[in-house]
């Protein structure tokens, strides 16, 4: 199997490409980036995007992937609905046609969030909701997943500031919340492990929330 990461430097892209350069039926992984990974494995390669709204440039090195993990995201914090929309929307809409064109059959995971809503109350909610309803109506084995609290592990570390400080202050209280809450709380090597079994042999559901995440 040959896998696509986007947005493999942030905390749930760090969790999914480390689950598939460990697994032994991933024999190519190829992360598309701005900035490098860091990580050097004989698996994988990485190919540089400027604009990912745009996938034209690099279109001949996404040929012959059999799924695409989109972990490429952005927090709705300071960032009107415009802004928001750019990153949420319009670049994994981008990835999901660019590969819609090569091969319809790729499967294609969007990391969207638990309380995804296209008719939301919440922007981030409601960009996140139309996302995942045009990525499932484009590609017959594409799929969103709702995670919720998401636990890193493995060494995996947030690239946003804030969102550290609340996982170091919070990380005593998270093995409780497992234990009383199991259903909203995941971690970052399940998420990749689930992206792994997607791509595998599929879920039931296009929408898969955060309980079957575990």
């Amino acid at each position: 199997m040959r896998v696509v990461i986007f947005g493999s430097t942030g905390m749930v892209g760090q969790g999914v490409l480390r689950e598939s350069l460990v697994a032994p039926d991933v024999e190519q992984v190829l992360a598309v980036i701005r900035t490098p990974t860091g990580v050097s494995h004989p698996r994988l390669r990485e190919v540089k995007l400027e604009d990912f709204a745009d996938l034209t440039p690099i279109i001949d090195e996404l040929r012959g992937y059999d799924a695409c993990f989109y972990c490429l995201g952005v927090s709705s914090v300071g960032l009107d609905e415009a802004a928001y929309t750019r990153v949420s929307y319009d670049y994994p809409m981008a990835a999901a046609r660019t590969f819609a064109g090569l091969d319809p059959q790729t499967t294609f995971v969007y990391v969207s969030g638990a309380g995804t809503n296209v008719r939301g109350r919440q922007m981030w909610a409601r960009v996140k909701g139309r996302a995942e309803r045009d990525i499932i109506e484009l590609l017959p084995n594409g799929y969103a997943f709702r995670p919720g609290l998401i636990q890193p592990t493995r060494g995996v570390r947030s690239k946003t500031g804030w969102y550290n400080a609340i996982y170091t202050a919070a990380g005593p209280l998270i093995p409780l919340l497992e234990r009383i809450a199991p259903k909203y709380v995941t971690t970052t090597d399940r998420v990749g492990q689930a992206m792994l079994r997607a791509a595998r042999v599929g879920f039931p559901d296009h929408i898969v929330e955060n309980a079957d995440l575990r």
